[in-house]
């Protein structure tokens, strides 16, 4: 029998199962022609493509990207979906012309997981959460939000849903390997959320992975790898897509264009909304007066051509690259857009200093609540690709000292612990 849990994210998802004692598998998933153990949380769809049961059919996951690149963008793709489950704005949206509700967007793509996986579906489900979602102010907003995220399982096909706090998972897949009791710092860092928790792990607790009594602590706070993007589009992308230029306004006037084009341009899940009839009217209205109409002619055309997963994977290179290198370069191209700039470490830590002060803070908060000197700390573990920011594992270092500093699987460790959860459940322990 198989035990699943699946970690559905902001940017990735990823699915593991255990079966008799064995330690937990991580499904994998095909991407152009090369094996991947995240499934990527977007959707396309393909404005040519045959309707079912009067919807457009989207293409899921690396399937979607795949389409996504043949089609040339001549279509919708949404992505970071998960940032708007606290929101009491965006309920869903239209796609050429038909209504989905958020719920729905969200299930297609928890359905797209198993189908590629070719798992078979669990009578339960282990999810994760997390501690607080993005975009949330409250309890209130966390609960609109759990309940959400409910219901979209629910139209995936899973009415027998346990979700975990994402820090927790990942705390069972580290306590795995343990011989010895630990108070454990979990640092979650995901697309939309940062997560943290301080509970004891080892082989006293590994019996009873649902006893909340082992947990001290949680604290969460909305950014994380999605806002450290927005600096690098903010700072090296938007000026040259027309941010900083003028157009002549119809009482001949010279005006900025409006910093809310370049608001929904920092964000993954809000860039595709700015491809509407109404928007690119307004953009090509600038373009047609611009000052400097080579940088709005390009804005126009990553809107137009919904180019922002090609976006995307220039920002994670660039990340990627100041990890182990004290300059990168940020490369966009297509079509008539050619954009490459130099970019400093130094440089892109100034620029996230906002968004490392808030998990500062928000770390701080959560030794405060515990009463917890650092001294009593064994280990911290860090998972999330944001985890590997030089800067971000620098303030715990600071903190709690570098040889405390643990890592894992930085994608699929909170799977990996949602599994062992499942297994637990599964033998009615409860």
């Amino acid at each position: 029998m198989k035990h699943l849990g699946i970690d559905f994210g902001t940017t990735n998802s990823a699915l593991a199962w255990t079966e008799g004692e064995g330690p937990p598998s991580v499904a994998t998933f095909r991407l152009h022609g090369e094996v991947t153990r995240t499934f990527r949380s977007l959707l396309y769809f393909e404005a040519d493509r045959e309707w079912v049961r009067g919807r457009p059919q989207a293409w899921v996951g690396p399937e979607a990207i795949e389409h996504y690149l043949l089609t040339d963008g001549d279509g919708r793709l949404m992505q970071s979906m998960k940032t708007f489950l606290a929101s009491r704005v965006v309920k869903g949206t239209q796609v050429f012309g038909c209504d989905f509700p958020l719920e729905r967007l969200i299930a297609l793509i928890i359905d797209g997981v198993f189908g590629a996986s070719g798992l078979p579906r669990p009578r339960r489900l282990v999810a994760g959460r997390p501690v607080r979602f993005a975009g949330s102010d409250s309890d209130v907003d966390d609960e609109l939000a759990d309940s959400r995220l409910r219901k979209a399982f629910a139209f995936a096909g899973f009415e027998d849903i346990e979700l975990v706090l994402e820090p927790v998972a990942a705390a069972l897949h580290y306590e795995a390997g343990l011989a010895q009791d630990e108070t454990v710092l979990v640092a979650d860092f995901g697309g939309g959320t940062s997560d943290f928790c301080l509970l004891k792990v080892g082989p006293s607790y590994r019996h009873d992975p649902t006893d909340r009594a082992r947990i001290l602590g949680t604290r969460g706070v909305g950014v994380a790898g999605d806002a450290l993007d927005a600096r690098l589009i903010q700072y090296v992308v938007a000026p040259e897509l027309g941010a900083d230029t003028l157009y002549r306004s119809q009482s001949g006037n010279f005006l900025q264009i409006p910093p809310g084009i370049f608001e929904k341009l920092r964000k993954w899940n809000e860039l595709s909304f700015l491809k509407s009839r109404q928007n690119m009217d307004m953009l090509l209205g600038y373009l047609r007066t611009a000052v400097e109409p080579k940088k709005v002619k390009a804005l126009v055309q990553v809107v137009e051509h919904d180019l922002g997963h090609r976006l995307y994977r220039a920002i994670e290179r660039t990340k990627v690259d100041l990890s182990s290198r004290d300059e990168a370069e940020l490369v966009f191209a297509d079509g008539d857009i050619d954009l490459r700039a130099k970019v400093s470490r130094r440089d892109f830590e100034g620029w996230i200093r906002p968004e490392l002060d808030a998990i500062s803070r928000t770390v701080d908060q959560l030794m405060t609540d515990t009463g917890l000197a650092a001294s009593a700390v064994d280990t911290v573990f860090l998972t999330g690709g944001t985890g590997q920011v030089p800067a971000v594992r620098e303030l715990f270092a600071t903190r709690f000292g570098e040889g405390k500093l643990r890592t894992g699987d930085f994608l699929t460790s909170i799977a990996s612990g949602l599994a062992l959860h499942a297994r637990q459940l599964d033998r009615g322990v409860s």
